[in-house]
This record gives structure tokens, C-alpha cells and sequence, in this order.
């Protein structure tokens, strides 16, 4: 199986692998604005939507079906920890976006979730391919407390920007603030700047 590692995204930043106030952690801690949500595989619907020429709709079984891929990421959180050399394997951002086709007037990108978390980026900050839609994490099926089915990965942003039990992606032609961002956390979370609360 190959992996693209995207480890060194930090040289586009200018900073170290390890952001600013953040510590390395071998652990993957759980972190949640609630409980778990309850999924069904035969019911679980991905939906495309908003500023797009074709709006989408995916099963669970037709969203394993597009291409995937698995990349080696890291990943920062907020509150501070960091972990390494996370084998993620899902969908790129770009694939569903070239499959929906994007309109020129797009400038925004709303994530949606199975327990109505809400998270916004621009639309360039999706437009890149290591954010990832993933379903697998080290090999396995990524687990439902980390955000099975499936989660959204941002290696170059804090991960309160990577919904889990994203079920929705919604293209906007003016910017919208998701839950956290709403409620007074940086909206653009850069972990080398670190833009943590706004």
C-alpha cells in the first residue's frame, strides 16, 4: 500500500513540525462537543451541496467506492497536543469537489455532521489535497469516538476545522461560522500562528 506523507507541511508555514505551544503525545486523546451520534450504514447519506454544478448524494457504500488514497499526516488539537505520523486513508477534498464541479462565485465551504457540528474554512484552505475525508486510521476502521464513519482531516489547520461524523459539505458564496467559531474560536486556527481563540 503506498502512502503519500505530507508530514512536512509545516515548511509551508514557516514553522517547526511541532507548533508553538503544542506537545508531542503518542496517545490519541477524544475530544468531543458531546456524545457519540448513532450512524447506520444502510441509512447514511453524504451529501454535496450549495454553490455547485451538480449537487451530490453518496451511500456509505458509494462513498467507499470513489478514490481513495492514504496519507501520512499530523495532527493538532487545539488544547494543545499534537500527534504524529497519523496514517488516515479516505477521499481528498478535491475529488468530491471536482465530481460536484464548483462555481466560480464559491467562496466559503461548510462541513456538516451526524450530531450537528458545524465547522466553516475558505475555500482555498479546502482546496488542497491533504484534506482528507477518512474512514481508516493505522490500517483499521477509524473508530466511532474518533469520528467513524467519517472525519474530516486538516493537518495544516487545529482539528476542531476537521468535523467528525461529517456527513455534509455545503460550498458558499459568502463566508458562515461554524459551532466552535461561533462560539469564539479562531476562525482561520493556523497551529504555527497559533490562532486558537479569536
Amino acid at each position: 500500500m503506498s502512502i503519500t506523507d505530507v508530514t512536512h507541511l509545516h515548511e509551508e508555514f514557516d514553522g517547526e513540525r511541532l507548533p508553538p505551544g503544542q506537545r508531542e503525545t503518542s496517545k490519541f486523546p477524544v475530544l468531543s462537543k458531546g456524545s457519540t451520534p448513532d450512524w447506520n450504514p444502510e441509512t447514511w447519506e453524504f451529501s454535496v451541496t450549495g454553490a455547485v454544478e451538480d449537487e451530490l448524494t453518496f451511500s456509505w457504500d458509494e462513498f467507499r467506492d470513489l478514490p481513495s488514497e492514504t496519507q501520512r499526516q499530523d495532527f493538532h488539537c487545539v488544547t494543545g497536543w499534537s500527534k504524529f505520523d497519523c496514517d488516515f486513508t479516505g477521499v481528498t477534498f478535491t475529488t468530491l469537489a471536482e465530481l460536484a464541479g464548483v462555481k466560480d462565485d464559491a467562496v466559503h465551504v461548510m462541513f456538516s455532521a451526524l450530531d450537528d457540528y458545524t465547522t466553516n474554512l475558505p475555500l482555498a484552505d479546502c482546496m488542497r489535497d491533504e484534506v482528507l475525508f477518512a474512514w481508516d486510521f493505522d490500517g483499521d476502521t477509524l473508530p466511532r469516538e474518533h469520528g467513524g464513519p467519517l472525519r474530516v482531516l486538516t493537518p495544516h489547520k487545529y482539528a476542531y476545522k476537521g468535523a467528525k461524523w461529517v456527513d455534509g459539505v455545503e460550498f458558499l458564496t459568502e463566508p458562515k461560522r461554524g459551532y466552535w467559531e461561533r462560539r469564539g474560536y479562531s476562525n482561520t486556527a493556523n497551529p504555527w500562528n497559533e490562532e486558537r481563540y479569536s
